[in-house]
């Protein structure tokens, strides 16, 4: 379980198709306090660590994840890392499990004050997910939906990245036409699955 606040940025090093495809990550985290068997959020997809160094991690990325995720596992990718929460750490985003629900793409960035207004479409499947001031997951990061525009396109959610949040994470170099990872509330997902039976 993961909150959605990056704690670091880490960087592919190397990509190793071995059936899964193993992934090297450069860290700076503290790998000591690492367990091999530890789940940490990269980009918002919550893998396995396999194998560790002094400044580095390696998980196994199966073709299912790959399907499903952005386009990140390729060397020199930037990725937001998380590691998995602890009793009694503070829930500073939203409820997070680290399974992408789909990817969505960015249709426009613009400066607005001294944030970036950011603009997303989602697959039509997720869209009855998303809420003005509800919470999504984007790349990993717990950010608040803005606003929701439901067209003949599809469905674009409004985001506002503040210079905080662009410092340190990723987003701060998200650029039309990028694809990211986008997790639901989890809140949301319990709520359609009761509406779904209240209506039989």
């Amino acid at each position: 379980m993961f909150t959605g606040i990056v704690t670091d940025i880490g960087s592919v090093t190397a990509v190793e198709a071995r059936g899964d495809t193993r992934v090297v990550i450069a860290t700076a985290y503290d790998t000591a306090t690492i367990d091999l068997g530890a789940s940490i959020a990269c980009s918002g997809v919550c893998l396995t660590v396999v194998e560790k160094g002094p400044d580095w991690f390696a998980v196994d990325v199966s073709a299912e994840t790959i399907g499903r995720t952005a386009d990140q596992w390729t060397s020199g990718r930037r990725l937001n890392l998380e590691r998995a929460m602890k009793l009694g750490d503070e829930l500073g985003g939203h409820i997070v499990t680290g399974h992408v629900d789909g990817v969505g793409t960015v249709v426009s960035v613009a400066e607005e004050g001294g944030s970036h207004r950011v603009f997303v479409t989602v697959p039509s499947d997720l869209a009855p997910f998303m809420a003005t001031k509800g919470s999504v997951t984007v790349d990993g990061v717990s950010l608040t939906v803005n606003s929701v525009e439901d067209g003949s396109d599809g469905t674009v959610i409004g985001l506002n990245i503040i210079p905080h949040t662009a410092a340190v994470t990723t987003l701060g170099g998200i650029a039309e036409g990028q694809r990211v990872n986008i997790e639901i509330d989890v809140l949301a997902r319990y709520l359609q699955r009761m509406e779904h039976y209240r209506g039989r």
